[in-house]
């Protein structure tokens, strides 16, 4: 398929998805407060309930003002929720109430508001995107403050810094935007006409948000970003017709650093990726050393942000910077890097060796955008930032290093007469730098360097160098300390990302190993579970369908099970650490396939513990990932098992109504037959047949009781067991049973019996026996050539009597000799054709093994027909108890 036409179907199948949208987005968007939205809302719902359309007012502030008021009358009104909070009544959307009444338009005002503590969500905007979840239209107003994206813009507008904010995910949803305008002029007409605010609220508005030019920069914004909206919507629509000329999207790569500027760089990225319609992430990179307690909360706080923007977040680990992101980018598929402007490094720009310099150098094939955050402008206009010192650890590392090196050196030249004592200051600088960092590698060069200096070259105990050769040695010395402290340093930042990423691998290889040996779903959660609990140091609690895994004592409370059914029914974590449901002591997260939520993952770490750092929620997802697809193998392994159950019970019916059909309907065919014919001729029939048609009536009639009591005894063996009822019985009384009983069904057949002298007699079921024997010779008898004998043998081995019956019969295949004791075997082939039921051998092998005993089919003497072995135990009254209690 070309790229046109790739484009062409991604299009259509979004323009697909958006129509199959379980609920749409309409957002009146304005500039300012006071510039009609609410109005123009409830206006349009006005005329939607003309034409007919089911719209509600779920919630609508009026503020006092009467044209809105007057609006809102004649619509319905769903009861809000009354919530008691700090000693006030409050009223809130009531969102169970609107999801009952389900009308098909929901009027939902103010879509950046903050709900009361203690409600199902933090955000109104939450609130409407369960709406949507649920198949309701949602109109809602919102002003263009309220934007995540543009939270640093809007600042750097008005220098107030909005605290309520939509994520512009939420847009993603949006069917149609509206854009409410209202020239500056006219909005603070309204604000003095006191239409927008309370009069003194409106004095200090107008001096502060509501100024001429904050209100025309927010109404260029708020146009600049309908516009947007718009085209991309125009966009797509032209690449759905099949329009040429629009260019495939490529992913915006966003890297931030935690040092000041991260959050700007976020908002700034989801702006460009917003304006190229193009998918983007946010990375990181760590070089092994932990990153300080401020620096990891701002980037924590950057990855969240960057999450709720409809981000993707990943941690690098790599010992250079420049070579993780280029690395990164190509295997994402990226055209943008977005970087912030790099911090003042003098020496490091003389040399080329700053990042973005090595991103210019390396990237030819990337686009480079260099952003100067507000933060590092003001830096810049400050100034240079003095040089970082070490720290107090680093600083007591390099002071001992050097004690350590000035002792030895000492001792070294005192006690062993050694001159040149400089590589043990050497080793003291790159054991430091291999336990530190860089900054304690250079701190300890220098004060080796002064040491070595003070102590070791003349004139001693001054800084004075005598003599040429000396200086170029204390150089020589200092340099190669600087260069052997950052070779040892980055070497050390090498190994603890290795050790940080094999630390992750060994993780997921060790879960990998316990989910492959997971048999069903029970045995992969608990697998998941416990790597969890271990690796994660917090209780788990899983569960998939009906099936569960959670420690011992684990209980849910009301709200965690909320949660759970909202991660359910979303596809969105809830609980704590997030705006869903936060009062749970539960983290939930989903558990998905390729296209929809197949369970819930639950961690409840200790309540001291704080909000999960990256590199931390990194590895829950991918362990939870690991979970979820072997979940999915388990479900499919058992959807195969009962498919195949399923297919083998519907081979047995129909081999069980074909047997029915053909040799049950031949003996009552035969009785029915016979029955008529006495009944209408007996009077001109002789003795002679009317004795013979009783004959065959009697004969049948046993025949199909034979077939009827093997069904019977079938349905025995496979559900309810076999009672024995042991008693004691000789072998040629039970040989004689059976034998007398074929001479009844089958008087022409031709046996031979051979029994051994001094059989014993045997402690068993005695009809059960009978009718194992009976049945393997019936088998063997009506597949004998007429006249040939079928061999009736019964001897002793090894404390077992084993009856041995030999036909002469065409034989079995030694690949399918086992599959004669399947239950309807007959009926596919076999040497025995159709001439029975097929469940006689399987009966004579359930009986014989409920005495301990086994059959067997073999080879017939001769290399001729079939021999069918059956071995029982000897067995007394006590030992015979004490097996069948076992």
């Amino acid at each position: 398929m070309t790229p046109d036409r790739d484009a062409q179907a991604d299009a259509l199948l979004a323009d697909q998805r958006r129509g199959e949208e379980r609920g749409r987005l309409t957002v009146f968007l304005g500039a300012a407060p006071g510039v009609g939205k609410t109005y123009a809302m409830l206006s349009r719902a006005r005329e939607l309930r003309r034409q007919g359309q089911d719209a509600a007012v779920a919630i609508v502030e009026t503020h006092g003002r009467g044209e809105t008021a007057a609006l809102v009358e004649g619509l319905e009104i769903v009861p809000r929720r009354r919530v008691e909070y700090q000693g006030r009544m409050l009223e809130e959307l009531d969102l169970d109430a609107v999801l009952a009444r389900r009308p098909r338009i929901a009027l939902v005002d103010e879509l950046a508001h903050r709900n009361v503590p203690g409600s199902r969500h933090e955000r109104r905007w939450q609130d409407v995107m369960e709406l949507l979840d649920a198949g309701i239209d949602v109109h809602t107003t919102v002003n263009i403050q309220h934007l995540e994206s543009l939270n640093d813009v809007v600042h750097r507008i008005t220098g107030i810094r909005v605290g309520e904010t939509v994520p512009d995910i939420v847009f993603d949803r949006l069917r149609d935007i509206r854009l409410v305008d209202l020239p500056p002029r006219e909005l603070i007409e309204r604000l003095h006409q006191g239409k927008v605010y309370l009069p003194e609220q409106a004095e200090r508005a107008l001096h502060a948000f509501f100024s001429p030019s904050n209100l025309a920069a927010l109404r260029e914004l708020a146009m600049q970003t309908a516009t947007d909206l718009v085209d991309d919507d125009v966009r797509e629509a032209h690449t759905a017709r099949g329009v040429p000329g629009i260019a495939l999207r490529r992913r915006v790569v966003v890297a931030i650093d935690g040092l000041g500027s991260s959050e700007y760089l976020v908002r700034a990225g989801r702006r460009i990726a917003e304006r190229r319609d193009a998918p983007w992430s946010v990375v990181t990179v760590q070089s092994g050393r932990p990153a300080e307690a401020t620096r990891q909360a701002e980037l924590d706080r950057a990855f969240a942000l960057a999450r709720n923007l409809g981000a993707d977040t990943t941690v690098l680990h790599a010992a250079h910077v420049a070579d993780a992101l280029l690395d990164h980018a190509e295997r994402d598929g990226a055209s943008t890097l977005v970087v912030g402007r790099t911090r003042e490094r003098p020496f490091a720009r003389m040399f080329n060796r700053t990042l973005t310099q090595r991103l210019l150098q390396r990237g030819a094939h990337y686009e480079l955008v260099i952003i100067s955050s507000p933060h590092a402008r003001a830096r810049s206009r400050r100034g240079a930032p003095p040089p970082a010192w070490p720290g107090r650890r680093d600083a007591l590392w390099a002071a001992l290093a050097t004690f350590a090196a000035t002792t030895a050196s000492w001792s070294a030249q005192r006690g062993f007469g050694l001159d040149d004592v400089s590589m043990i200051f050497l080793v003291a600088v790159v054991l430091v730098a291999a336990r530190t960092g860089m900054a304690a590698a250079v701190a300890t060069a220098v004060l080796c360097f002064g040491s070595y200096t003070y102590f070791f070259i003349d004139p001693r105990f001054t800084f004075q160098i005598g003599a040429h050769r000396g200086v170029v040695t204390v150089l020589l010395f200092l340099a190669t300390a600087l260069v052997a402290g950052r070779l040892a340093s980055r070497l050390r930042q090498q190994v603890l990302a290795l050790k940080a990423a094999n630390a992750h691998a060994t993780v997921l290889q060790a879960l990998g190993q316990r989910l492959g040996t997971a048999a069903d779903l029970g045995q992969v959660l608990q697998a998941g579970r416990a790597s969890l609990e271990r690796h994660l140091d917090a209780d788990a609690w899983l569960r998939v369908a009906d099936t569960e895994d959670h420690a011992e004592g684990t209980t849910l409370d009301a709200i965690d099970i909320a949660a759970v059914d909202w991660v359910r029914t979303h596809g969105q974590p809830a609980g704590r650490f997030t705006d869903t449901l936060s009062a749970s002591a539960w983290w939930f997260l989903p558990l998905r396939d390729e296209r929809s939520v197949i369970g819930v993952v639950g961690l409840r770490f200790a309540p001291e513990a704080g909000r999960p750092v990256p590199e931390q929620h990194r590895l829950v997802e991918a362990m939870i990932d690991d979970v979820s697809q072997a979940a999915q193998r388990a479900r499919l392994v058992a959807d195969l098992e009962r498919a195949r159950v399923g297919n083998e019970t519907e081979r047995l019916r129909s081999a069980l109504l074909s047997s029915v059909s053909h040799d049950l309907r031949s003996p009552l065919a035969a009785m029915v037959g016979s029955a008529s014919s006495l009944a209408g001729y007996a009077d001109a029939m002789g003795a002679e047949d009317r004795k013979a048609l009783l004959d065959t009536i009697l004969q049948e009639g046993d025949r199909l009781d034979r077939y009827i009591q093997n069904l019977l005894d079938m349905t025995r063996l496979g559900h309810e067991g076999l009672s024995l009822r042991r008693d004691w019985i000789g072998v040629d009384e039970l040989v004689g049973s059976a034998v007398r009983r074929l001479h009844r069904y089958m008087p022409d057949s031709v046996l031979g019996i051979d029994l051994a002298p001094g059989l014993p007699p045997l402690w068993v079921h005695p009809a059960l026996v009978e009718q194992a024997l009976f049945n393997v010779i019936e088998n063997a008898a009506k597949f004998s050539p007429p006249g040939e004998p079928v061999d009736v043998r019964a001897r002793l081995d090894d404390g077992s009597l084993v009856l041995e019956v030999a036909d002469r019969g065409p034989g079995i295949p030694s690949d399918e000799r086992h599959r004669i004791f399947d239950m309807f075997y007959t009926v596919e082939r076999g040497d025995r054709g159709r001439k029975g039921t097929g469940l006689g051998l399987t009966i004579a092998q359930g009986m014989i093994g409920a005495h301990g005993g086994s059959v067997q089919a073999l080879a017939g003497r001769d290399g001729r027909g079939t021999l069918i072995r059956m071995t029982l135990p000897l067995m007394r009254p006590d030992t015979a108890s004490h097996a069948t209690e076992d």
